[in-house]
């Protein structure tokens, strides 16, 4: 079975069906889905804008990391359900864009910085946590999450209004 024949099977679903024709299911959905966006993502943008060094200077990388990571993914898990959902509702509108696809290139991407931040990186922490200097590799963490995040959102509005 291709993917495209399997996509096509899901979308003769009841629940794809019931999602897409709900008039306000869909759109519940796709509201939760965007506030877990602004949450997770935006505490992202924050521990990356400390890594960085653009802001919270002042707040040691535990403190930032720490307190705010359980929020962080709480917003990713329903992020990551309620895209499902959205999928689930348009599989074959989702598997013939481009842009769908790029987008889970770039999830998985934005996962291995996050893994290689969180084991290799962020065990190093107290060498540099209330640092004025941040490290390269945490650097390239934060830039390259910050750029990530930013075309898997993109991607996503592309793949939902073109």
């Amino acid at each position: 079975m291709s993917i495209l024949q399997w996509a096509e099977w899901l979308q003769n679903t009841s629940i794809s069906t019931a999602i897409r024709e709900s008039t306000l299911l869909f759109p519940f959905i796709e509201g939760t889905h965007v506030l877990a966006i602004a949450l997770s993502v935006g505490i992202i943008v924050l521990l990356d804008i400390r890594l960085l060094g653009w802001g919270l200077r002042k707040t040691p990388v535990s403190d930032v990391f720490e307190k705010l990571r359980p929020y962080a993914l709480a917003g990713f898990a329903v992020m990551f359900i309620t895209g499902i959902l959205l999928f689930w509702a348009e599989p074959i509108l989702c598997v013939t864009k481009v842009s769908f696809i790029v987008k889970l290139g770039l999830l998985v991407l934005a996962g291995l910085n996050a893994l290689i931040f969180d084991r290799r990186v962020y065990p190093t922490v107290k060498g540099w946590n209330t640092s004025a200097v941040i490290p390269g590799r945490a650097q390239f963490a934060g830039g390259a999450s910050l750029a990530l995040w930013a075309a898997i959102i993109f991607c996503g509005r592309w793949t939902a209004y073109f």
